[in-house]
């Protein structure tokens, strides 16, 4: 019996696939801690989180099952005992699981019982339900293990409490969404108030694909009292002092990052997923098209601050309703923010496809069939640049375009990547702001001004005729917005939207168009997931679809 403990929490990033660069990402946190007696690593770590299909390889599970056991041979020398995420198969089987290493070799592991199957998982998918388990035994202390979802319901916690557990650590592959933060919290002291025991909770932090994972990894003494929160979006790897009081387990005080507002926490996250994509996918940078308006600039802060600024490249493409202000903003932009910079016409194209297509088009009135070429022409620029040079494209819609499909298939939303596909336009605005304000954590940007104030405050348009306006055909944004937000992240039905005072014309015409654009996204590049249902992973709806709740 002991009555003290030493939990090391390593808060890292792992790269999916990468088994042997997570195994040495490992073996250096547990380097660092030797007088740690036991250290916990985030879900799956060692192939990282969420594998999707790639988990069902058997050479993965193979190659998985091997580098731990190459770590569990590392305990031999006495020193801090691993509970390791993993895929495990058994019996034919295969499931989500914590594995204890301990005195070289796999000494015990505990299996996730509740499988997430919603919103941006599948776990039902790949995985088998393991049963509901007691505690493992670390260092004569038995601690629980609920992995992840594990804790979301009080069913497992329930089990590990009545059959002995002390301390409950939680590994943890929860991606970040805006307002995340309390509900984990809540959650957290649910599950504290009604076993009586201390949490650990464990989260994986950086970009995957659509998801970014924000770390901000908490331990929360039985009294409910949090004893360390880990800062949110870079790795930490900590060592934590328990002491048992009157049979019950205390964690001794340590770092207390403070808590986010809303805007810097969807910043950093746009940031943190950009950069993870780009170097993960081993990108020499991006470059993006430089418009002078709100959405490119946006994104091109966005770029500096995760890749610093000789990994981008902005290019302005003006044509002949490309406005003064439009290329002076756009310059005054990429100065801000020292990014390589220069104009590409696309007059010269945009002739030559109008004489290409004379003969085709003879008779007909221009309509948005022009104004697409011009964005199609666009795209193939920075394509052309793209594989002559190697940066990847960055694109640059928003949530809001992107609902009701004011966007150009292989023009502006040809691309590999879109940090703004989750943001709305209010917040595009809101975000500029913040920016202007701040620098984020980490962030290889510039202090102060990076948006000049006419980009943020002029009429949006895509200028692709004489005096267009986004509202000409578009309802004001602030309107816009709030009725996609009903539509889609809170999928309320017409009378109810029409019951909150927006006109049912225009909630109908919405609708109408979020539907209709449903196959533009499906050919959208990713982007970083920010509210709690994006575009693909979150909402699933078909491309053919009669249905329409506007009668």
């Amino acid at each position: 019996m002991t009555d003290k403990l030493r939990i090391a929490l390593a808060q890292l990033n792992p790269i999916m696939g990468d088994l042997s660069g997570n195994l040495a990402k490992a073996r250096a946190a547990r380097a660092s801690v030797p007088e740690a007696d036991v250290i916990l690593f985030a879900e799956m770590f060692i192939t990282g989180y969420p594998q999707e299909d790639l988990v069902l390889k058997r050479a993965l599970q193979d190659d998985a099952r091997e580098a731990v056991e190459t770590l569990a041979a590392d305990t031999k020398d006495g020193g801090p005992a691993v509970l390791m995420g993993m895929p495990w198969r058994e019996e034919g089987m295969l499931y989500n699981a914590v594995a204890l290493l301990e005195e070289g070799r796999i000494a015990a592991r505990t299996l996730k019982h509740d499988l997430p199957n919603y919103g941006v998982f599948d776990e039902k998918r790949v995985f088998s339900s393991g049963p509901l388990t007691g505690p493992l035994s670390v260092r004569g202390v038995r601690i629980g293990v609920p992995i992840c979802e594990d804790i979301w319901t009080p069913e497992v916690v329930e089990c590990m409490a009545e059959t002995g557990a002390e301390i409950l650590l939680v590994p943890n592959g929860s991606p970040y969404e805006v307002g995340k933060e309390d509900v984990r919290l809540n959650l957290i002291t649910e599950r504290v108030v009604e076993s009586g025991l201390p949490l650990v909770y464990l989260n994986q932090v950086g970009g995957q694909d659509e998801l970014v994972f924000d770390g901000a990894s908490l331990v929360v003494n039985a009294d409910k009292s949090v004893a360390w929160a880990l800062p949110a979006w870079r790795e930490e790897t900590v060592l934590t002092h328990w002491r048992k009081e009157n049979g019950i387990w205390v964690c001794a005080p340590g770092e207390k990052a403070p808590s986010e507002d809303r805007l810097q926490s969807m910043y950093q996250a746009m940031v943190l997923g950009l950069r993870d994509y780009v170097n993960k996918n081993r990108f020499p940078g991006v470059v993006l098209g430089m418009s002078g308006g709100i959405d490119s600039a946006l994104s091109a802060a966005v770029a500096v601050d995760a890749l610093g600024k000789d990994r981008v490249r902005c290019v302005m493409m003006p044509s002949r309703y490309t406005s003064r202000d439009s290329l002076d903003d756009a310059k005054a932009c990429a100065e801000l923010l020292g990014v390589a910079y220069e104009s590409i016409s696309i007059e010269k194209a945009v002739e030559a496809f109008g004489l290409t297509l004379s003969p085709v088009f003879a008779g007909k009135k221009a309509d948005t069939t022009e104004e697409n070429i011009q964005s199609r022409i666009r795209g193939l620029i920075l394509m052309a640049i793209s594989n002559k040079f190697g940066p990847m494209v960055l694109t640059t819609g928003n949530k809001s375009e992107m609902s009701v499909g004011y966007a150009t298939l292989y023009g502006d939303m040809c691309g590999g990547y879109n940090v703004l596909k989750d943001i709305y336009k209010m917040d595009v605005f809101a975000l500029c702001h913040w920016r202007n304000a701040h620098l984020p954590s980490g962030g290889f940007g510039p202090q102060g001004l990076v948006i000049p104030e006419r980009i943020i405050t002029k009429p949006p348009s895509a200028e692709l005729r004489e005096n267009q306006k986004d509202e000409d055909s578009l309802p004001p944004y602030e309107i816009l917005d709030a009725i996609l937000l009903c539509l889609v992240e809170k999928e309320m039905a017409f009378e109810e939207i029409v019951a909150l005072g927006y006109e049912p014309a225009t909630v109908k015409r919405v609708e109408h168009l979020l539907y209709i654009s449903e196959y533009k996204r499906r050919q959208a590049p990713p982007g970083v997931k920010i509210g709690p249902r994006n575009f693909g992973r979150d909402r699933r709806y078909p491309i053919t679809n009669a249905f329409r709740d506007a009668r």
